[in-house]
């Protein structure tokens, strides 16, 4: 039962194999400006981190969890010292991003995880991109900021991006996938500006941990990510979307549906509803992907995967 209420409490944003760190990174915040759905003007914004590591890797995440850290550890401690469920949602912030992405350096080598529910336990699943972008340096430069910075260009997605790089700080990374260039990348935006984001500053973590508060103490058992084609990630995780609960449901009995959530008015069965609406909300919050191509058919991508078999 503990296990169950592990799961149903951590919701979308547990991640998993979070342990203790001793590397330390180089934090950059990116201010992301975004229209969420593609038949709005409505903008949305949020701020992302990209740690650059002393571990030869960056991690590039939505900030949110993370940034209210202190709020949940006191939350947390207060329910542990009463022994009372609370519904934290009431008190914190919602991401927009559940997804990491991890590069490797100095390959580059992009790892795009995000986590799916297998019974009661939550699994990470992953693809991994060997991606080089074919971007072109123009001469032109802009003060973006407090950084003097250069324009390129390229080609990503379904989406022809602008990016302003510094040289003056020596990192050839960039918010979310983009990388490549001779310096790190201080604005980017799509040319139709659905997605844009902007450095807003930087710091030193001495103790750096990818995950954040809440995911160290749940401990989800997700472990290592597994690795999957293209194609079959986006099938694995179009199927967890349309039905969260699709593999945790078998296993929740009448009796167990029916019984007190400790420290609210409602049953088991009634949080279960309620976090999955918080699932289906939260994914059907944004119809307007930052790769095009990823929003083709689940049939059209498994497709592709029997034609590359078959090569």
């Amino acid at each position: 039962m503990k296990n169950i209420f592990s799961i149903l409490f951590v919701a979308v944003f547990a991640f998993a194999n979070a342990q203790e760190s001793k590397e330390s990174s180089n934090r950059f915040f990116y201010e992301l400006t975004f229209k969420p759905k593609q038949d709005s003007a409505k903008v949305d914004k949020v701020i992302t981190v990209l740690d650059i590591t002393d571990k030869n890797r960056s991690v590039y995440q939505d900030y949110t969890v993370i940034s209210q850290d202190s709020i949940t550890k006191v939350e947390m401690e207060a329910m542990q010292k009463a022994g009372v469920y609370k519904d934290l949602s009431k008190s914190l912030k919602t991401p927009k991003f559940s997804a990491r992405i991890h590069k490797l350096y100095p390959s580059m080598k992009v790892e795009y995880v995000d986590k799916v529910a297998n019974g009661m336990t939550p699994v990470n699943i992953a693809y991994t991109e060997d991606l080089k972008l074919n971007w072109k340096i123009s001469n032109e430069k802009q003060k973006i900021g407090e950084y003097n910075a250069q324009k390129a260009t390229a080609q990503y997605g379904g989406r022809t991006w602008t990016a302003w790089f510094s040289s003056d700080i020596p990192f050839q990374d960039g918010p979310y996938k983009f990388s490549g260039l001779p310096g790190l990348i201080v604005k980017i935006e799509d040319a139709d500006k659905n997605y844009s984001w902007v450095l807003q500053g930087n710091k030193k973590i001495k103790e750096y941990n990818e995950f954040s508060y809440i995911e160290n103490l749940m401990q989800a058992t997700g472990g290592k990510p597994k690795e999957l084609t293209r194609e079959k990630f986006y099938k694995t995780f179009s199927d967890f979307k349309k039905d969260p609960f699709a593999s945790v449901r078998p296993m929740m009995t009448q009796e167990i549906m029916s019984k007190p959530m400790p420290g609210t008015d409602g049953t088991i069965g009634d949080l279960m509803k309620k976090q999955e609406k918080m699932y289906k909300d939260f994914y059907n919050a944004n119809d307007n992907p930052i790769e095009k191509a990823n929003s083709v058919s689940v049939g059209q991508l498994e497709k592709v995967g029997k034609e590359k078999d078959k090569k």
